[in-house]
């Protein structure tokens, strides 16, 4: 044989050891993350049937991977529902039912002390883990990453609020900044993408926390033209709602810092307001969409777990209020989004789940041993198949002992006074009429009643919530026991 011959069959004979030993080793390698969680996000997207909402990158990711469509927080305020995710711990279990620092929350208590934060145990298990932007209510304990693009800003801000000046929110909406590069989330977008386009010799974990559409409810003026108020659709609104509500209800839903949807309607806002709420979730669209083309165009698109998520809903004008801040359907549901290798595409699943479900449905869709300390149950049956029995209801807490179980039937609701609430959803999807007295309902509230907590900590010394004097003075009561 010519020996310039056998030097050419030879190097074809180690490039193709080298290409199957790559597809052997990129087989056996663990799939990569890219989690976006969004802020106060609520169901206004086009895939969970929003008439108006224009999404098409989320709706586009939720058509390649599964969308729980009934998801819902474990608490209705970022602070305690991102902690509560990333611990895989409910609040009730550690006490934090308000905002705490990044740094506090594994000090809280034996609980918080022996469980590990989500991205420290896939960093365990080999994983590159890195974040940028609201992860945790400001961005993440120092050193949980091993690469941080740091927090991102509420902001920018005009010198002057334009519609709504109360102090105790940010709480205002117009089309500001002039430009997209002047908002913090295209930062943070800007920092992901080009973590996107680099090789690891590890799998990784990248994590984008988008604000928007957390208030104040500016983003540029393109985006509020994509939407004319005068054709918008209001959302359910019943003024005598709250009539039947128990007496703690005003206590714990007193706002009066946030707009009331009288005054909304009195002042001809509440169009206005919608319009600036679905501009900042089309803007968060659109750097969604920035974020799975840049996943698109690089090697990891085929190796790669997205999971989509928002902290908790909102409401825009429900039980005379826009806020979170309470147990009902409107701030407790949620978008969940999984997709990636082995997860069916457009798939939708209706059956109630928690968002402290994510921490364990990752660690099976990664194949990694589960985390027995988490409170929270993998959704991979779900994923797998959608019409599996499914019995388990989601609980959303707001402070100390105050609860919701919701299933696909009814939303109960369980005060720290014994006051309740229930729901005959089939009938009632609003959650307008309290059935709670009604006694052909006992049975049912009886048996709702099995899934609350059984363990209520104290509020977490650590752990705070302004939002009104109740919260202040029920931790005040609990810290003096």
């Amino acid at each position: 044989m010519n020996i310039s011959v056998f030097c050419l069959f030879v190097s074809v004979l180690v490039a193709l050891s080298h290409q199957c030993g790559y597809a052997q080793s990129a087989k056996a390698r663990k799939p990569n993350i890219l989690m976006i969680c969004v802020d106060d996000l609520n169901d206004y997207i086009g895939s969970m049937g929003h008439p108006d909402a224009l999404t098409p990158n989320i709706d586009s990711l939720a058509s390649t991977g599964t969308l729980f469509t009934n998801a819902h927080s474990q608490a209705p305020l970022c602070g305690p529902s991102r902690a509560s995710v990333l611990t895989g711990l409910r609040p009730s279990t550690t006490g934090i039912y308000g905002h705490i620092d990044d740094n506090a929350i594994k000090d809280v208590n034996p609980r918080t002390q022996s469980t590990r934060f989500l991205h420290q145990y896939f960093k365990d298990y080999g994983y590159h883990t890195m974040g940028v932007g609201k992860i945790f209510h400001y961005h993440a304990p120092e050193g949980l990453f091993d690469e941080s693009g740091g927090k991102s800003a509420y902001g920018p801000r005009p010198e002057n609020r334009l519609h709504w000046n109360r102090t105790g929110t940010a709480t205002d909406w117009a089309p500001f900044p002039e430009r997209e590069d002047q908002m913090p989330d295209d930062a943070a977008v800007r920092w992901a993408v080009k973590r996107l386009k680099r090789s690891y010799d590890k799998p990784f974990f990248l994590t984008v926390g988008l604000v928007r559409p957390h208030v104040p409810w500016y983003v540029p003026k393109k985006w509020f033209d994509l939407y004319d108020p005068a054709a918008l659709h209001l959302p359910p609104y019943l003024p005598n709602d709250r009539d039947d509500l128990p007496p703690i209800v005003s206590r714990i839903d007193s706002l009066p810092q946030m707009p009331t949807t009288e005054w909304a309607i009195a002042n001809k806002q509440w169009r206005n307001i919608l319009q600036a709420y679905l501009a900042c979730v089309s803007y968060t669209d659109h750097n969604v969409g920035t974020l799975l083309k840049a996943l698109k165009d690089s090697e990891h698109a085929g190796n790669t777990i997205v999971v989509l998520w928002s902290d908790h809903g909102y409401r825009l004008g429900e039980k005379n209020t826009f806020a979170k801040h309470c147990l009902w359907d409107r701030v407790t549901k949620v978008p969940l989004i999984f997709t990636g290798p082995g997860i069916p595409a457009a798939q939708k699943v209706s059956h109630p789940v928690e968002l402290l479900s994510i921490y364990p449905t990752l660690t099976a869709l990664c194949e990694l041993p589960a985390n027995p300390e988490n409170e929270g149950v993998s959704l991979l049956p779900l994923i797998r198949n959608p019409d599996t029995g499914w019995n388990r209801p989601a609980l959303t807490t707001w402070g100390r002992n105050n609860h919701a179980v919701k299933t696909n039937d009814f939303r109960y609701i369980r005060y720290e006074d014994g006051s309740e609430e229930l729901y005959a959803l089939k009938s009632d999807p609003h959650e307008w009429h309290n059935v709670a007295k009604v006694v052909a309902y006992r049975d049912i509230i009886e048996q709702l009643k099995q899934s609350l907590p059984r363990v209520n900590e104290k509020w977490a010394k650590q752990s705070f919530c302004n939002a009104n004097p109740y919260f202040r003075r029920q931790k005040e009561e609990q810290q003096a026991d």
